[in-house]
């Protein structure tokens, strides 16, 4: 999102917060987990992509009896776009993905099947595959070596002393077989190609108790696509008794060339663009302030500020992307600098509309209490918006303070949003009242003509980057998805510079044509209002936008 708050204690958040974050290199862990599904990660695999997964801890509970009517394991699916998987007709019901039907559809999917019983991963392949998996399978004895083993009588003990017996044949080919099931003849497990073989066994290895195994899929050309990885413990599935379990695992995605997604590749060289472009624009809007010194307000040095701290935040968004991509996770002196003016940006710019649209500055230096409200639940709701965004940003997907973060700062940014609107319905049913009381219906009607123009472009603003371009993003194909961000950008580009044209320091822009003060609109009424001085009018001339002492003229 665009607009994010800022809190006095965010640099120490921050830091607290990325110390555990690891990006594009994901390590989860869950203690005392109850749900059946647990969402491990979305990316978009180019070709020659690869996608490494080690279950480093899996404890179930004593309680679990029968197995074989409660499955455990993964799921490997590929959606067309974000968010519309193939496979989710069994999301939506009681039953449990692991136990689909073999299926037309064609799209690719690999269900893990844990069997803590056989010690073994049952691997399943379904739809239209042509990747390749490496994975230690489980490896069995030959049953010639185990009979014959068992026929042998026991080994004397060997001496403590001198050489002894040499060992016998059928030691050596126990010895073998079993150095073969503890490495795989390749050094990292043996190789599957998924178009020829739909089923396959894997080693399933138990540790003091908890479970663990690892696999490793290389993505081909036909198999480019959007994939979500899924984690499942069907025995939690529907209306029963949670049983808790322990999970523990790492995943490692990479594209060729680095760690980012296929959507997220060209965004380094979109934020450095858009800062510079940024960059000029605040420029020529210092450049404008300059050459009308004498009609500049502070606002007007505001929004200078909102436009510079926006061209340095997408500096240190590009910056940020760019080691995300080598190194797999951020810097965390980059982070932080990326976050703090990400959040000063997010502020500037909220303050900045609500307080053009109360007229502060422009035309009055007091706000009334129905404004000063504004601002107290505005700032607020940026201060916990501001947590949320750091806490998403820092927390791994399949965690549940992750979607409980991710409702609330939707529902809070949708809350400020409408919370800006406010002042300028004020303003503008204020100006519609006074156009036909004061005698100033047509310079009036010039302003609430600005003021009108001025809501329709924040409606425009806050419709298109929260509504229109997320609709966008979830029916692009996923190596297209980059141009939500794009168009986000563009957007509040023209946002700004339209904002600036309506309220450039100009002498013949109508909102600057206000009176400065209260005190005068008083005058005006008691000069005019009065029988004695009928026809007689104050006139308050300016030159280069200072006052001239007031003169009365018939």
């Amino acid at each position: 999102m665009a607009t994010r708050g800022v809190c006095c204690s965010g640099g120490f958040l921050l830091l607290l917060l990325l110390t555990g974050s690891e990006a594009r290199i994901h390590k989860l862990t869950l203690n005392n987990e109850t749900r059946s599904s647990v969402d491990l990660n979305n990316f978009g695999f180019y070709a020659n992509g690869t996608l490494d997964v080690k279950l480093v801890s899996l404890r179930i509970s004593e309680q679990l009896t029968n197995y074989t009517a409660y499955p455990l394991g993964f799921t490997l699916s590929r959606s067309r776009v974000n968010g519309v998987l193939s496979y989710t007709q069994a999301e939506e019901t009681d039953v449990c993905p692991l136990t689909l039907p073999k299926s037309t559809n064609s799209e690719p999917l690999l269900l893990f099947l844990i069997d803590i019983k056989t010690l073994s991963v049952n691997v399943k392949v379904m739809g239209d595959q042509d990747n390749l998996l490496i994975a230690k399978p489980k490896v069995q004895p030959p049953q010639g070596v185990r009979k014959e083993r068992e026929a042998v009588p026991e080994a004397p003990a060997a001496p403590a002393v001198g050489g002894g017996e040499p060992p016998k044949e059928e030691d050596k080919v126990t010895q073998e077989v079993q150095k073969e099931k503890q490495e795989p003849a390749d050094g990292e497990g043996n190789r599957f190609q998924l178009d020829k073989v739909k089923q396959m066994t894997l080693a399933l290895d138990k540790v003091n108790g908890s479970y663990n195994f690892s696999f490793h899929i290389v993505f081909s050309l036909l198999a480019e696509g959007l994939y979500t990885l899924k984690f499942h413990y069907c025995r939690n599935k529907g209306p029963v008794i949670k049983l808790p379990y322990y999970f523990s695992v790492e995943v490692t995605e990479q594209n060729p060339g680095g760690y980012l997604s296929a959507a997220e590749i060209p965004l380094s060289r979109l934020y450095i663009g858009m800062a510079g472009v940024f960059f000029t624009a605040a420029m020529v809007w210092v450049y404008t302030l300059m050459k009308h010194r004498y009609s500049v307000f502070k606002i007007h040095w505001l929004m200078a500020a909102l436009a510079f701290t926006k061209s340095i935040s997408l500096v240190f968004h590009s910056i940020n992307y760019h080691f995300i991509n080598t190194e797999g996770h951020p810097i965390e002196g980059w982070a932080v600098m990326y976050y703090i003016t990400h959040l000063l940006k997010g502020a500037l710019l909220f303050i900045t509309l609500a307080l053009i649209g109360t007229g502060w500055a422009f035309v009055k230096y007091i706000l009334s209490d129905k404004e000063k409200k504004i601002f107290m639940i505005v700032i607020p709701l940026q201060v916990l918006a501001n947590v949320a965004y750091i806490i998403i940003e820092s927390t791994e997907e399949g965690s549940i303070e992750y979607y409980l973060w991710k409702e609330i700062l939707f529902l809070v940014d949708l809350i400020c949003c409408g919370a800006i609107l406010f002042p300028v319905v004020w303003s503008i049913r204020h100006l519609q009242e006074a156009s036909s009381t004061d005698g100033k219906a047509a310079m009036n009607l010039e302003k609430l003509k600005l003021f009108r123009h001025y809501y329709v472009m924040i409606v425009c603003y806050i419709y298109f980057t929260r509504i229109i371009a997320i609709l966008l993003k979830v029916t692009m194909p996923f190596q297209w998805q980059w141009c939500y961000e794009f168009l986000v950008e563009v957007s509040t580009l023209i946002f700004f510079v339209l904002t600036g044209y309506k309220f450039r320091p100009a002498s013949n822009n109508p909102y600057l044509q206000l009176p400065q003060d209260e005190e005068d609109v008083e005058m005006d009424e008691v000069v005019t209002e009065s029988g004695a001085l009928e026809g007689i009018s104050k006139v308050k001339k300016t030159c280069n936008g200072r006052d001239r002492p007031k003169e009365s003229t018939l």
